[in-house]
């Protein structure tokens, strides 16, 4: 009989999710099978699986080793450079500053380690704030993700306690996101947007539609424009709903194209853009972030406030188009 005692660390999961894990390479019909015979039991008695584990309990596994270490797989993480800038970093929380070509997360088993999450764990096994083979149960990971070819600011959990926090908290829209974008055309005035999100999975493309559609989600895009220059605005602009592809196709559904973006963009633009610049991605960067955990553990960082640096193309860009300051005035 093998004992497991529930820690702050592991606590606050469902028994069967932990079970899951902990038992990685294991059917689930199995692990409901041996609840079932009470193979497993939660604290001396009889568990269903859905039991939320709290601090202190125990698990008792009647089951052989050999059974054990053929349904467990260690957990392996690659060694992968760091390319992501560290905003803020304390014991259970990471901010990062990813860069535009990275993935958030693998979409293909060999994506690997070039991914903001595969560089992320390799970060932290190096620092030994992660330790695969020891925490079998649990995984830091990213609570919100960019496209690939957005850069700017992703929160992750360190333990689960805080991934748990995270995405409570983007649920509840408690994290507020901004964004800086260039469009083409001068928008004028603060304005918030609404619209119907179409999302074409096989092509992987939005419509954003003016009224209610079979399969459409509503959205809503705040902007408040920074400066203007040469026909275009430098926007601020805040996702008050977060969706696939959400302001580059709301923007260009209300007649402001991103600069740069190949996908809804104006391809003239872009062309001029890239031969000038080398612009190869959307001008759309996550810059600055703010949370808001008015109670709870991470009451200390009620209110804080996050800004990222622009990459060093798009503040060239920022430049040539609007000046070193941010006017509000028209320079067409």
């Amino acid at each position: 009989m093998r004992e497991i005692a529930i820690t702050e660390q592991t606590a606050g999961q469902r028994l069967d999710k932990y079970l899951q894990k902990y038992f990685n390479a294991a059917p689930k019909s199995f692990l409901y099978k041996m609840l079932r015979k009470k193979r497993i039991k939660l604290n001396g008695g009889r568990a269903q699986g859905g039991e939320i584990l709290c601090p202190g309990d125990r698990l008792e596994l009647y089951l052989s080793e050999e059974t054990m270490a053929q349904f467990s797989e260690v957990k392996q993480v690659a060694v992968s450079p760091r390319h992501f800038g560290i905003l803020y970093e304390d014991e259970e929380i990471l901010v990062m500053n990813k860069p535009a070509g990275l993935l958030s997360q693998p979409d293909r088993p060999q994506d690997g380690g070039n991914t903001l999450v595969g560089q992320m764990l390799s970060y932290l096994v190096e620092k030994g704030d992660y330790c695969p083979q020891k925490d079998s149960t649990f995984t830091p990971a990213i609570c919100n993700r960019l496209d690939r070819n957005t850069g700017g600011i992703v929160f992750a959990g360190k333990t689960l306690r805080a991934v748990q926090a995270l995405n409570l908290a983007m649920a509840q829209r408690q994290v507020d996101k901004f964004y800086l974008t260039m469009v083409k055309g001068i928008l004028e005035g603060d304005r918030a947007f609404f619209g119907y999100h179409l999302k074409n999975e096989r092509e992987n493309t939005v419509k954003v539609l003016k009224a209610p559609a079979p399969g459409a989600k509503r959205i809503r895009t705040k902007v408040h424009p920074l400066a203007y220059g040469k026909g275009c605005t430098l926007l601020e602009v805040e996702l008050l709903t977060g969706k696939s592809h959400q302001i580059r196709a709301h923007l260009k559904a209300m007649g402001f194209a991103v600069a740069g973006d190949r996908k809804y963009g104006d391809p003239k633009w872009n062309r001029s853009l890239q031969a000038e610049f080398g612009l190869n991605n959307q001008f759309l960067f996550a810059y600055r972030a703010v949370l808001h955990f008015p109670e709870g553990p991470f009451q200390y960082l009620d209110q804080k406030q996050w800004t990222a640096p622009l990459p060093k193309g798009l503040e060239e860009i920022r430049k040539a188009y609007f000046g070193d300051r941010m006017r509000k005035e028209k320079n067409e």
